[in-house]
């Protein structure tokens, strides 16, 4: 990890700080964005603040209403929200949320290409990355990369193993980040990019079933978790877990309450990690739920986003030492 303030301080798109077994969480806060609900698309913003799992919605929106975007974290600073699909087009823009105040401003530097269903992780301190997806007319293997510290966008030579979208991201920052399943045909596979030189390389673990539009989240130093997603036999309940460093894959017994497509997931990093929203069997749901580390044990939360949808993005701000 690259960002020390003043103590180790490391994020995904959904899971930040690392605990040594001395200290506590201050784990601050994590954002669903977005989505497709029964009544349109949104812009809104719900904030789920740590440790009491209480629901808000931010006075601050996305740019746009918007469903199938990436989002991700650098972690007590601010969280990224890229790409997507509106009513009428693709999307290149980049929104940013600045913690902890929660204000909305948008980036001059873009995307490569108007993207949606891709997803994203991140480096914490360092830069957060925007991988596969669709751009309207073919799958992308591309990777971009926001870097933190000026905002600037680049994209790596390293792409996914193939075109794919849907895919779901999480990372163990300051070490590597991982893009798991998708859909060009259904996947299984999980590509895993090495910080900080940005490699490829391919698990030889793999996701207990070929699917697309999972929840990814990380308690970071330890496991990395992909929930939900449809396979081909419809919505998925199960949760796999990559323990690092080893990237070995379990499933967890815990499941999540029902199968659910396109729910989005973020992590409290040394504390518990969080799969919300998605399409299942009765619909676009606004249900959270819990998985609690190091137990793995799951519980749903009594808060619920503001409505339910599918297809929205999550980061969080899991704060400082």
């Amino acid at each position: 990890m690259t960002r020390f303030s003043p103590r180790t301080r490391v994020s995904t798109y959904t899971s930040v700080w690392m605990p040594t077994g001395d200290e506590t969480s201050h784990g601050v806060a994590g954002y669903f964005t977005g989505g497709n609900s029964d009544a349109g698309l949104l812009s809104g913003i719900d904030k789920i603040t740590f440790p009491d799992d209480t629901k808000s919605t931010l006075s601050a929106t996305m740019t746009e209403a918007t469903y199938y975007m990436a989002a991700m974290a650098n972690s007590g600073v601010a969280g990224y929200i890229g790409g997507g699909i509106t009513s009428s087009a693709y999307l290149t823009r980049i929104d940013k949320i600045t913690f902890p105040a929660d204000t909305k401003s948008t980036l001059s530097a873009t995307l490569s290409v108007a993207i949606g269903t891709a997803n994203a992780m991140a480096n914490s301190g360092t830069a957060g990355y925007v991988g596969g997806g669709h751009d309207g007319t073919i799958f992308r293997s591309h990777i971009d990369k926001i870097t933190f510290s000026s905002e600037s966008r680049s994209t790596l030579s390293a792409t996914l193993t193939s075109a794919r979208n849907s895919v779901a991201g999480m990372a163990n920052s300051g070490t590597a980040g991982y893009f798991g399943g998708g859909q060009g045909s259904l996947l299984s596979g999980i590509d895993k990019i090495t910080f900080p030189d940005d490699t490829k390389s391919t698990l030889s673990a793999t996701l207990t079933t070929a699917r697309y539009g999972a929840g990814g989240m990380a308690d970071s130093g330890v496991a990395g978790y992909f929930g939900g997603g449809d396979d081909s036999g419809g919505h998925v309940s199960g949760i796999d877990k990559i323990t690092f460093p080893t990237d070995t894959k379990t499933t967890l017994s815990a499941t999540l309450t029902l199968g659910v497509g396109f729910p989005a997931g973020m992590a409290n990093s040394g504390v518990a990690g969080y799969i919300g929203g998605g399409l299942d069997s009765g619909g676009k749901t606004s249900r959270i739920d819990k998985i609690t580390f190091p137990a793995d044990t799951k519980s749903t939360l009594s808060a619920t986003l503001t409505s339910g949808r599918t297809s929205l993005g999550a980061m969080a701000d899991s704060g400082t030492l």
